[in-house]
């Protein structure tokens, strides 16, 4: 999201069709001095103001949580009063998260009653894999799927939502036609890194691995959905005298586990993984386009992707990459005119290399566990895991559909062992690893198509088109809820079932 706003902001300013007097920055913590700093020569003049309200952050982090609501009206009240200009717009960005829904709830309120136009950017959902969220809010103000709903899905004739990606767009252009878009991200072809840059990161990398080896780089936060150890499992098999790097850290504590896990396993048995190389402050570092540019080869690994702004970023860099075909947004992609010729839909891997048996009695344990977080009508629409539907039978299954445990259990056989038993699983993989082999791994071109798709000033046009013309209101009240139940058949269904989601400790 910092990404999109850095990006969009100064596109949307330049093409207002009136002169854009100041730019206000909302947020629960403080933007990092240096990211401010650039934000700010980006906007070239244009007043930037910085609002900083702790509740208007994660609820779940705040305490005690009795004085969220009270407190969020403060924080509200202060911003509406930095609202000077009559034609403000507000862009809130991944309320449809539900990590705060007193925010979400009270935003979408107090425009309503202003008049003040709201866009609801929604970027990720609290229905897809996070369902411990809804299970900490029982005792909350928002017990039912209907209060969800309304707070997230909200109707209003000043707002519009926006999704990322055309699967969502459509779901959301049924129930709110005429206020509702398809936004996707911006990206243009960056740049190049100087060579002295670029030489620089590299040597900067090779600091932080204590060796001069093939970097591999896996750019993005530390997040159980990036599903890193299929990343170190592919970079293993393909390039083994390669590091893995990934480049932020962990964004909550529930991630917390998932990264100590794969840490302590690759120091146990010495595989050459990094994790979060540009943890803590980055002010002094390369940055990640500069990383990218000294990298030998990019991956991402992800179960579930709203944008996936790398494989955009990737192609922009002219870097090499090797991906996950995602369902959700792989159309995207293909109409931005963006291919990838390393892309792959999963990783089969053989049963002899974990343990089945106990594979299977865990995830029966943790689905159930998950399920019963849901209340009862979306429980009923979910479909079934790949390995409890394989029944008792031990056979081929992909590494995705694992959860951490099995996935290291992978990890831990002698690479050449696991590549013997999964190669003739997975044809397309004996020529990734002599491409791979032999530097001959490609990028995707960037084709001219992409700049009306996602060009700056194609951004800008598709926003204005998009900021609401409050009129009466003639849509029907619950329309939030109807559209919920629309998202939940297809989020639940048994694609999207991935054992490393039900939990942060599997």
């Amino acid at each position: 999201m910092r990404r999109v706003i850095e990006l969009a902001t100064p596109q949307l300013v330049a093409h207002w069709p009136e002169p854009v007097h100041s730019v206000i920055l909302a947020t629960g913590e403080a933007p990092d001095d240096a990211w401010l700093r650039d934000f700010r020569e980006r906007l070239d003049g244009t007043t930037v103001e910085v609002c900083v309200w702790p509740s208007f952050g994660y609820a779940a982090e705040l305490s005690p949580r009795g004085l969220i609501a009270s407190d969020l009206r403060l924080g509200i009240h202060q911003l509406m009063g930095k609202i000077r200009h009559e034609n403000s717009v507000i862009w809130a960005h991944n309320l449809g998260l539900g990590r705060n829904l007193y925010l979400a709830r009270g935003l979408t309120k107090v425009c309503a009653r202003r008049g003040i136009p709201l866009l609801i950017h929604h970027h990720d959902w609290w229905f897809e894999n996070r369902w411990h969220h809804f299970s900490d809010l029982k005792d909350s103000t928002f017990r039912t799927l209907r209060a969800m709903a309304d707070a997230t899905l909200a109707n209003s004739p000043n707002l519009t939502h926006l999704a990322i990606n055309q699967g969502d767009a459509s779901v959301l252009k049924r129930y709110f036609p005429g206020r509702s878009g398809w936004l996707p991200n911006p990206a243009e072809p960056a740049a190049k890194p100087s060579r002295a840059r670029i030489d620089a990161a590299r040597a900067w990398l090779w600091e932080q691995v204590h060796e001069e080896a093939p970097i591999w780089l896996l750019p993005g936060r530390l997040l159980r959905r990036k599903n890193i150890a299929e990343a170190l499992l592919l970079t293993r098999w393909l390039r083994p005298e390669a590091w893995l790097v990934t480049t932020g850290s962990v964004s909550s504590f529930e991630e917390q586990p998932y990264a100590e896990t794969l840490t302590a396993a690759a120091q146990t048995h010495g595989w050459r993984l990094h994790l979060s190389v540009l943890r803590g402050d980055e002010s002094h570092k390369p940055k990640v386009a500069e990383l990218s540019a000294a990298s030998e080869v990019l991956l991402l690994t992800s179960l579930q992707e709203g944008f996936g702004l790398p494989f955009v970023e990737a192609a922009a860099l002219r870097r090499p990459l090797i991906a996950r075909e995602l369902p959700g947004i792989a159309p995207d992609l293909s109409k931005f005119g963006l291919e990838f010729p390393q892309s792959y839909r999963e990783v089969l891997v053989a049963p002899t290399l974990f343990d089945w048996r106990g594979e299977r009695a865990r995830q029966q344990h943790l689905f159930a566990q998950w399920k019963a977080l849901m209340p009862r009508a979306a429980a009923k629409m979910v479909g079934k895991p790949s390995v409890l539907a394989a029944g008792q039978d031990p056979r081929p299954v992909p590494f995705s559909r694992l959860t951490l445990t099995a996935q290291l259990e992978v990890l831990g056989q002698p690479i050449q062992h696991s590549w013997d038993q999964c190669c003739s699983l997975n044809p397309w993989l004996r020529r990734l690893r002599q491409l791979a082999g032999e530097g001959r791994l490609k990028a995707s071109p960037w084709p001219r198509t992409a700049a009306r798709w996602l060009g700056g000033s194609a951004y800008a046009r598709r926003f204005l088109k998009c900021v609401p013309q409050v009129k009466e209101n003639t849509s029907r009240s619950q329309v939030g809820q109807v559209a919920l139940m629309d998202f939940l058949r297809g989020k639940l269904s048994r694609d999207n079932l991935y054992p490393l989601l039900w939990n942060s400790r599997t």
